[in-house]
């Protein structure tokens, strides 16, 4: 059996989460167009007599080290499937924001199941990783993958997207996290609340997939990804004056702070300004990797943000290093 196995996974933006209405079972359909950046945790596995999770990293405090961490449950997962204990030490080397809207946990879950199928030889293929990545978490499966992809359904149902050329990116990282299901419910609030307001007092509903339309992908947006134009790409994330992320005014919401650290990317020339996913990490689009320095500098200087990190992509997936 092998030492130690070590996996690259790297952390995600949405640069598109178009949002659908809430199901009869809770859950939100979307049109989410995620693109891998360079930013990245490592998972190390190494045999041990138990299950066992160490973390190092920034914020490295804040991320759970028993079997509610995903790596954890990924070990478990792949170790049910077959018939091995999940005796194993999994190491995570955090650089990803932790609740931040950059699916870190998900890429620990990603990170694990390579990892431990490595290590235990267990010769899982690719279908079958990406299906217990599904039953993890609706981001697992794009972590493993990487790249860019649009997923459907949760977010799991992946179809691979052409990135025509190299993305650079900013982000700027909150002071604490934001939970991913508030901000979801945060979302059908504040769509009640509008629907109520436009059908008078007393008018409920506005949350469901009855009032909301199916969410699709924007075709200028995958256009510009595929011609890799980031002109063209920042205009498809801030089509209209609005946002391509329907989670957006949710974060926002929440935590007023982010108002303030989007506005200051704008002033300090993002081509396009966004919250990841749920957030509260913003994303910021530049012109190159020259502007992305630049920009880092001044948002870091604006004290909107506790540290801002400048990443390319599209990225890889999982990889074993």
């Amino acid at each position: 059996m092998t030492r130690s196995v070590t996996v690259s996974v790297p952390a995600k933006v949405n640069v598109q989460l178009a949002v659908g209405g809430v199901r009869p079972d809770g859950f939100h359909d979307l049109a989410n167009v995620f693109l891998a950046v360079g930013l990245h945790d490592r998972v190390t596995a190494t045999p041990s007599d138990t299950l066992r999770i160490t973390v190092e990293g920034p914020d490295a405090d804040q991320v759970p080290a028993d079997r509610t961490n995903l790596a954890a449950r990924a070990a478990e997962l792949l170790g049910a499937r077959y018939g091995i204990a999940p005796d194993v030490h999994l190491h995570i080397a955090k650089r990803i924001p932790v609740a931040g809207g950059m699916a870190g946990g998900s890429a620990d879950g990603a990170g694990a199941l390579v990892a431990c199928d490595a290590l235990w030889g267990t010769g899982a293929s690719r279908e079958e990783l990406l299906a217990l990545c599904a039953e993890l978490g609706s981001d697992v499966p794009f972590s493993l993958v990487g790249g860019a992809a649009l997923g459907r359904g949760r977010g799991e149902v992946l179809t691979p997207l052409e990135a025509g050329g190299t993305f650079h990116w900013v982000f700027a990282v909150a002071d604490g996290g934001l939970s991913t299901p508030a901000v979801y419910r945060e979302c059908d609030r504040l769509r009640e609340a509008a629907y109520a307001e436009r059908a008078g007092a007393g008018a409920s509903g506005g949350a469901s997939t009855e009032h909301v339309p199916d969410p699709e992908p924007s075709p200028a947006l995958l256009d510009a990804l595929a011609e890799g134009d980031v002109v063209a790409l920042a205009s498809a994330v801030t089509a209209a004056g609005g946002t391509s992320n329907d989670l957006q005014a949710a974060a926002v919401s929440l935590r007023p702070s982010l108002t303030g650290t989007l506005e200051a990317g704008a002033k300090a020339g993002a081509l396009a300004s966004i919250v990841s996913g749920s957030g509260p990490t913003c994303a910021f689009l530049a012109q190159d990797g020259a502007a992305a320095a630049a920009l880092a500098e001044a948002l870091l200087a604006s004290g909107t943000c506790r540290t801002a990190i400048p990443a390319p992509s599209p990225a890889p997936g999982a990889t074993i290093v």
